[in-house]
């Protein structure tokens, strides 16, 4: 984060609801070079104990501050250049809080390509715009004062061209009113529309965006995906988009805002405003509108794929366990990988589940002898094509040549193996299998640990998102990174064992270190002590502190460095244990995690975190550290679902329990993968009785559900399942009976206003059209300043809105005073109880409010 630009981090606090103390220091950490997973482990004293969504919120607010700080900056030196700032429009920037207001201040000086506007400057027509606004008597005629600028050297040819160019001079500074522009943006944003029509013919080619072909939603409602994937529709040429907005309501809000009703000009400068509006304004608010819009729905959409992709990478390992992986195929073959407890490879096959019957048999008989040669634990099954022909062979094995085995087999997204089939880093790892086997190792490898398989595969690549490549790139591929290093930060790393990709993303290191610490383990062997990342080439004091809590090594030297407990706090650990009669070598025991807390029971923690030199938090994550030394904390998640038998779309009825896993969350629900061919939605209605805002609020991915079948498509075969228990849905409440009302006897204003001119009572404003003013006054007046001199972009020379007159109170009539009669308004309601409270203040004599002991 750099820190050239110097902020103000109170409003930044205060909009994050965070005490100005923790922000101020995390801000600072940051500034430092600290990474978010450093900080929120090792500098907890110092940031009030931010977790690291609290400090990633605090690294993007604090970014766009600075954005917006230094943008003002840029603009102030651009004014200074073109000698056209003044110490109002300097204030006016200084108070910008956002980057609309600041360009909207900005667009009059800013530079522009030829226009309309100045090709009627070069004309000379400015005068007599400024004429025309100022209502300059000599303007008063206007035909004759325009006539007086025709030029035919320069292209005014008559009175007409005059005026229009005029015109288009008026429109540009009114398009250009930073004051209009907020006003017109509100309702643009309270009426806009986004539309979608299809484009004839396309649409067919292209059957998924059926729904869009004629789509309209309040710009304001429609939620991110149905935004991506409309955008995605317009793309394709398949969609035309567009927003609509009420026209006649901004129209009337620029016109009310800008002319005088006495104007002798009115009509021609109602004009320029419509011109103003339909070419210059409308267009710029429809384009930021959108662009805004998709930029939501963007970073929506990467935030479920990170939220998603976390839960996915943080998947409970399955240690010690043989694993035959098959990623299943039909015209090239299920390619098999037999791995051992380490995830070593032990053999590779290839068994094709069509063909003749003597193939099929082969398949069979090849799995079997596989599974008898390595005393196989678990199958692990890719979930690609022929995932569920091959999910059926398995468990007819498992039924009958293997039913007295302890087999069970398990369905794993496989998106992303082919991915590392082809890349640097498979090839590297497995130079003599071919692609295809590769892939198989993967899927095998990603069961017995997600994590480190996971990261060796673009993030971007794995399939737990929605429409997350329409999102920038640059965004998304920051946002999957930060998420791997968090996850990689937040379970450790064996700095023995650890590959290449895992290195990568711990805290402080990069792709170039990784390879170094690989190089000095090839070379010296196996490091002894944390203190040895020292002696690797390029690996500097600053990287040491950042990564060092991160990498663990088992049976080292240092009994510390199997701990989360830093370097730096090293002498702190001891002294603790030394304070409560545990020896270090005991670390891990049965018995030290229970000898620590009995002694911390006979101190006061306060007393000895001063004792100790650190704070309160940094002792607590010591006691949490030394605790549980090597506690692996995705452990105490449950372990996959393991199937032994197959569900058939053919057995499926509605109201039938299932049990699955989540493989996505989406906006709009969970995919569930219950053992069929596809995996079946349970719609955000379906997640619970009470109202679901978010999805990620009850499911995860990776999550183990009961659902139960809700409905069944035969011809697309497709399930929709619900997790609320069938018979215990909550039924709608019935609205109670609306009740007749009598009809409202209309104020005796209203009612005067509704007879005819001219009879007796009529009120003035009754009169015929004729009689009325044209035009009620305007509810801003507004003094023009010419353009070709710096305008005052506070307009503080610019009244105040009129303030609306009182509205005049109707009194009640007696009949609703009795009850007789029904009350038109809540205005009425609060007149009877006031009456009703007057009988009660004159008997109590203390103006209604009674004795102190009622």
């Amino acid at each position: 984060m750099s820190s050239a630009i110097t902020i103000d981090l109170r409003p930044a606090a205060r909009d994050l609801g965070l005490p100005e103390s923790s922000v101020a220091a995390a801000v600072r950490l940051l500034d430092e070079g600290n990474t978010v997973p450093f900080i929120t482990r090792y500098r907890r004293d110092q940031t009030g104990g931010l977790d690291e969504e609290q400090i990633e919120l605090v690294r993007g607010h604090v970014a766009k501050l600075r954005q917006l700080e230094e943008r003002k900056q840029t603009i102030l030196r651009s004014l200074e250049s073109q000698e056209k700032l003044t110490d109002a429009l300097r204030a006016e920037i200084g108070r910008a809080a956002s980057m609309k207001r600041l360009e909207d201040l900005y667009l009059p000086f800013k530079p522009k390509k030829q226009s309309l506007a100045a090709k009627a400057r070069e004309q000379g027509l400015a005068p007599l715009a400024e004429e025309i606004l100022m209502r300059a008597p000599t303007c008063a005629e206007l035909q004759a004062r325009a006539a007086e600028f025709v030029d035919a050297e320069k292209g005014v040819a008559d009175a007409a061209a005059a005026i229009a160019g005029a015109g288009h001079i008026i429109a540009e500074q009114f398009s250009e009113l930073a004051d209009l522009r907020q006003h017109i943006r509100k309702l643009y944003r309270k009426t806009a529309k986004l539309v979608s029509k299809g484009v004839e013919e396309e649409h067919k080619q292209k059957p998924q965006f059926k729904d869009y072909l004629d789509f309209r939603e309040p710009l304001s409602r429609i939620p991110p995906h149905r935004v991506l994937a409309i955008n995605r529709g317009e793309r394709a040429k398949v969609l035309r988009v567009s927003v609509d907005v009420d026209e006649q309501a901004i129209e009337r809000l620029a016109i009310d805002d800008l002319i005088s009703a006495d104007h002798p000009h009115r009509e021609y400068l109602d004009n320029c405003v419509r011109d103003a509006l339909a070419r210059l304004v409308l267009p710029s608010l429809e384009r930021e509108a959108r662009r805004e819009t998709t930029e939501k729905a963007e970073t929506h959409a990467v935030t479920v794929f990170a939220r998603n992709l976390r839960k996915l990478l943080l998947q409970p390992p399955l240690a010690g366990k043989r694993v035959l992986a098959i990623d299943p195929g039909y015209k090239n073959g299920c390619k098999l990988a037999t791995l051992d407890d380490f995830g070593n490879l032990l053999k590779t096959g290839l068994v094709h589940l069509v063909g003749s019957d003597e193939q099929k048999a082969k398949a069979r008989e090849t799995l079997v002898e596989t599974m008898r040669e390595h005393p196989i634990n678990v199958i692990a099954i890719g979930n690609g094509s022929a995932c569920r022909a091959t999910e059926e062979l398995v468990g007819d094995i498992l039924a009958n040549e293997l039913a007295e085995s302890e087999i069970r087999y398990v369905i794993v997204n496989e998106a992303g193996a082919s991915v590392y089939s082809t890349s640097p880093t498979g090839r590297e790892e497995f130079p003599e299998c071919d692609a295809m086997q590769r892939s198989a190792i993967s899927i095998g490898r990603r069961l017995q640990d997600p994590l480190s398989e996971l990261v060796k595969i673009d993030p971007a690549s794995i399939g737990v998102g929605l429409y997350q490549h329409d999102a920038r790139t640059g965004d998304l591929r920051d946002t999957l990174n930060d998420v791997v290093q968090a996850c990689v930060s937040f379970v450790g790393v064996d700095l023995n064992r650890a590959s290449t990709a895992l290195l990568r993303y711990v805290s402080g290191l990069n792709q170039l270190t990784a390879r170094r610490i690989q190089e000095f383990r090839q070379q010296q062997g196996p490091f002894k002590s944390r203190q040895q990342l020292m002696e690797v080439n390029g690996l500097g004091e600053a990287t040491f502190v950042q990564a060092a809590g991160f990498l663990k090594i088992e049976s080292g030297d240092e009994p510390l460095d199997a701990t989360w407990v830093h370097p730096e706090s090293y002498d702190a650990a001891r002294t603790l244990l030394a304070r409560l009669g545990v020896d270090v070598a005991a670390l891990g025991k049965a018995d030290s995690a229970a000898t620590i807390e009995t002694g911390l029971a006979a101190h006061d923690r306060a007393a000895l975190a001063q004792e100790l030199g650190v704070g309160q938090l940094t002792l607590e994550q010591l006691v949490e550290a030394l605790s549980k030394p090597g506690r692996d904390p995705r452990t105490d998640l449950p372990p996959p679902l393991f199937r032994k038998d197959v569900v058939k779309f053919e057995d499926l009825a509605v109201g039938i329990e299932l049990r699955g896993t989540v493989l996505n969350v989406v906006d709009f629900g969970a995919f569930v993968d219950v053992g069929l061919s596809d995996s079946g939605l349970v719609h955000i209605s379906q997640l619970s009785n009470d109202y679901v805002r978010d999805p990620h609020q009850l499911v995860s991915v990776g999550d183990q559900v009961q659902v139960w079948v809700a409905s069944i498509d035969p011809e697309r075969r497709r399930v929709s399942l619900t997790m609320i228990p069938p018979g215990t849905e909550r039924k709608p409440e019935p609205r109670p009976p609306r009740q007749e009302r009598p009809p409202r006897r209309p104020p005796p204003q209203k009612a005067a206003e509704q007879q005819p001119a001219g009879s007796l009572g009529a009120s003035p404003s009754a009169a015929t059209p004729a009689t009325r003013p044209q035009q009620a006054p305007s509810r801003r007046k507004q003094q023009f300043t010419p353009r070709h001199d710096p305008p005052q972009h506070g307009h503080a020379d610019r009244p105040a809105f009129e303030k609306r007159a009182k509205k005049v109170q109707v009194p009640i009539t007696k009949e609703m005073a009795e009850g007789k009669e029904a009350m038109r308004s809540f205005g009425d309601l609060l007149q009877f109880h006031k009456k009703k409270q007057e009988p009660q203040a004159e008997e109590t004599g203390d103006g209604g409010k009674g004795t102190e002991g009622e």
